[in-house]
């Protein structure tokens, strides 16, 4: 329009040409809701633990006092309310959906809690998907959270945009194994949060070494870690490196991944926690 300055952030006019903000993407949380922070767990491919590290963290915080929730954005492959031994129905009420609580006082909300049969797959287009992801941020009770974690399908496509988009985040965590290509897929996960303008917290490294029971030696079994490096090349600190731990991939299946120990994330949590 005539007499533009170009700065749509001090102009209330609403023209063709006025420039999208982040902040307009943003999907608003409801009155019942205030959440603190939001930190997504992300990875640019499958099968690097991201569930684990998800329910692993949000375990160490509620006990380290701090109240948190996990929002299961993997739509199509869910699996935090069965680490938690979660087998009831989500409820709602008039206004909103109420998401499940674990014995520890994990707030949760998946879609394995609405489906009548979990076994059933969700065969559902991206956009269907973007959708209920936006309904899981702004239809759920959440409460008082101090965290809300995010626990991400792996891959740069529609649901992360619609995270990044929709909700609030404060910073992503990037979950990795030690094996070559995950570190161009790092690369990948790290670069698409700069171009979303989302800040990359840290990089945690699962599956980084085994504890022989018999000896006690370290073993790395997917190779040499590679995290220090790439942390050092992306200016990112190295939050924790996990070791493959059967107990505790025991308890998983069992449904208490909240009595799994994982001393190596206490540094962190401390943090999380103002220590």
């Amino acid at each position: 329009m005539s007499g533009c300055s170009q700065d749509c952030s001090s102009c209330k006019e609403s023209c063709a040409s006025r420039k999208a903000t982040k902040e307009d993407f943003l999907k608003p949380m409801n009155k019942y809701s205030n959440i603190k922070k939001v930190i997504g767990i992300v990875s640019g491919k499958g099968g690097v633990g991201k569930s684990l590290v998800s329910c692993l963290l949000a375990s160490k915080c509620a006990k380290a006092g701090l109240k948190v929730g996990i929002l299961d954005a993997d739509i199509t492959g869910p699996s935090v309310p069965k680490s938690f031994g979660i087998t009831s129905r989500a409820m709602q009420d008039d206004e909103c959906l109420l998401p499940t609580v674990s014995d520890g006082g994990i707030k949760m909300m998946s879609i394995n809690l609405l489906l009548e049969d979990v076994n059933s797959p969700v065969v559902w287009r991206g956009p269907v998907i973007s959708g209920v992801i936006e309904q899981f941020w702004s239809d759920v009770r959440w409460g008082e959270l101090d965290y809300l974690f995010v626990d991400m399908p792996p891959g740069t496509g529609d649901v992360a945009l619609t995270v990044f988009q929709s909700l609030p985040v404060d910073g992503i965590i990037i979950v990795s194994t030690p094996q070559d290509l995950v570190k161009m897929i790092v690369n990948k996960a790290y670069n698409m949060a700069k171009l979303m303008d989302v800040p990359v917290l840290g990089l945690i490294e699962n599956m980084s070494y085994y504890i022989c029971e018999d000896c006690g030696k370290k073993i790395n079994i997917f190779g040499k870690s590679q995290i220090e490096e790439t942390a050092s090349e992306l200016n990112v600190p190295v939050l924790a490196k996990l070791p493959i731990n059967p107990e505790v991939n025991k308890l998983v299946d069992e449904g208490r991944i909240y009595d799994a120990e994982c001393d190596e994330l206490d540094e962190f949590v401390s943090v999380l926690k103002g220590e």
